[in-house]
């Protein structure tokens, strides 16, 4: 049976609302998920190709806020990344993330993918394995965890979604762990090793894939 196309997810006060507070349930630590470092959380994320100008990542400095506003919500356009020859093995439809490339496909079949640049884990938050797609969200809000507002105590307790939130215009859940695919609002992160353990895609790319995964799309996490 074909899986069901994916709905955006509501947060608790509707699409706009708020992302839960507690953390997903996980099954020995990250089930099927081989993480270097456990409790990642991305960090500084990435803006990328869409309508809007690039702007510069807003400075986490100071006594933190309790919250603190993402800003606008503009329409950000899909874009299409290069579509390449693809020959290894994997099912049409899957989505292979490439650490050592810093490349993401989407397997369109007959040998050939989209191939997206992307952003992966820092030295001491890569992580490997396989998850399906558990949920979309358009310009979801960002809570960082305790174990990271430790390493980083100027960071907000939350920063509702928006055009300066480091999760960028969109956020795809993979299963019930803490690791995004999602946009950013920092394009110069792109195609290096920056995040906590998400992997951050521009954001008219993450519009792009958002519309083609499906609840449970498997993604392949590899070296």
């Amino acid at each position: 049976m074909a899986s069901p196309a994916l709905a955006e997810i509501p947060g608790a006060y509707g699409m706009w609302g708020d992302m839960p507070r507690s953390k997903p349930a996980t099954s020995g630590g990250f089930g099927m998920f081989k993480p270097n470092k456990q409790k990642a959380q991305p960090s500084m994320a990435a803006f990328g190709p869409g309508t809007m100008k690039p702007q510069k990542p807003p400075q986490f400095s100071g006594k933190p806020k309790a919250l603190m506003q993402g800003g606008g919500k503009p329409a950000i356009a899909a874009q299409a990344p290069q579509v390449v020859s693809y020959g290894k093995g994997h099912k049409k439809g899957s989505v292979i993330v490439d650490q050592s490339q810093k490349k993401l496909y989407y397997v369109l079949g007959d040998g050939k993918a989209y191939a997206y640049p992307v952003a992966v884990g820092k030295k001491g938050f890569k992580w490997t394995g396989t998850q399906k797609v558990s949920g979309v969200k358009a310009w979801p809000d960002w809570v960082p965890p305790e174990e990271m507002r430790q390493r980083k105590p100027h960071l907000p307790v939350k920063m509702t979604g928006g055009i300066n939130n480091p999760l960028g215009a969109k956020a795809i859940y993979l299963g019930s762990s803490l690791y995004r695919i999602h946009g950013t609002n920092d394009s110069s992160s792109i195609g290096t090793e920056a995040s906590s353990g998400c992997i951050r895609m521009h954001n008219g790319h993450v519009v792009h894939l958002a519309k083609l995964v499906k609840q449970g799309t498997p993604v392949h996490v590899v070296h």
